[in-house]
């Protein structure tokens, strides 16, 4: 089944649609949960990133409690355009949800994907998504995965015939890790736009070209992350994840069990100078 259908908002100004008819191909980082928060969204944007997504949001604790609504969705005015994920499964409670994060975001998310992704019956699949354009939706992700595959290769045929076989914007996910494999998958599959989650976690400047993390990329970080309050452990995994390819597994092992923002910070600048 699909990945993940849109309906964008009519509340601003700007729609993100148009981003579609005026790009090589649409740069897209994924709703990741617990990850693609406002820090890391400013992050990736500075690095050539189009469009970003919230972490996935329980719409019915979203509607019901404002402690969720704070602790779950923050924003500020360089964080466009913006994409909030939506988990729902009744309409009112999706609707209302939108109705509240209309004035703050572009565009709302529907996740259709966790675990369902495509069918093994292609017909079924490519059915769903024209039945999801004719609901209206702007645009639709394909995660190019079933149901029991989580590492296998992506099937990019499918969504090469999901996009063939629909007029609305179609977004390839899956298996992304530099931008050399975002171009290829664009002109493997015909679609507008690629979704990244955990290539970027790995790169965040990989939609600006680059094989690993540079250590600007990883000064940027430091600097959003502290001037937003990230907690520790966020602003510590991020890092672990930026720092992958570029240290050894001694370092790693030192790295990866430091317990404080300021050990961190001495750590970065006692070995890399940052």
């Amino acid at each position: 089944m699909i990945s993940d259908a849109i309906e964008t908002t009519q509340c601003q100004q700007k729609d993100p649609v148009d981003l579609f008819h005026s790009r090589h191909f649409v740069k897209i980082c994924a709703p990741m949960v617990r990850y693609s928060k406002l820090a890391f969204r400013t992050l990736v944007r500075k690095y050539n990133c189009d469009l970003c997504y919230t972490p996935m949001i329980i719409a019915a604790d979203f509607v019901r409690s404002v402690k969720a609504r704070d602790s779950e969705f923050t924003t500020s005015k360089g964080d466009r355009p913006l994409i909030v994920q939506f988990a729902a499964n009744e309409a009112q409670v999706l609707s209302d949800a939108a109705r509240i994060i209309c004035p703050f975001a572009d565009g709302i998310d529907l996740n259709c994907g966790c675990p369902q992704r495509i069918h093994d019956d292609l017909k079924r699949t490519v059915d769903l998504c024209r039945k999801a354009e004719a609901a209206g939706v702007s645009w639709i992700t394909v995660h190019g995965r079933n149901i029991e595959e989580r590492h296998q290769p992506v099937h990019y045929d499918t969504i090469k015939i999901i996009k063939q076989n629909t007029s609305i914007p179609i977004v390839a996910n899956g298996d992304v890790k530099t931008l050399k494999d975002a171009e290829n998958i664009h002109h493997m599959t015909g679609t507008d736009g690629v979704m990244v989650a955990r290539g970027l976690l790995a790169n965040p400047a990989m939609f600006a070209g680059y094989e690993e993390t540079p250590l600007k990329c990883i000064q940027d970080w430091v600097d959003i992350a502290l001037e937003h309050g990230t907690p520790f452990t966020c602003f510590h995994h991020h890092l672990m994840y930026m720092m992958e390819r570029i240290t050894s597994k001694q370092e790693k092992k030192v790295f990866n069990v430091l317990s404080s923002t300021s050990a961190v910070l001495d750590y970065l600048n006692e070995h890399y100078g940052v």
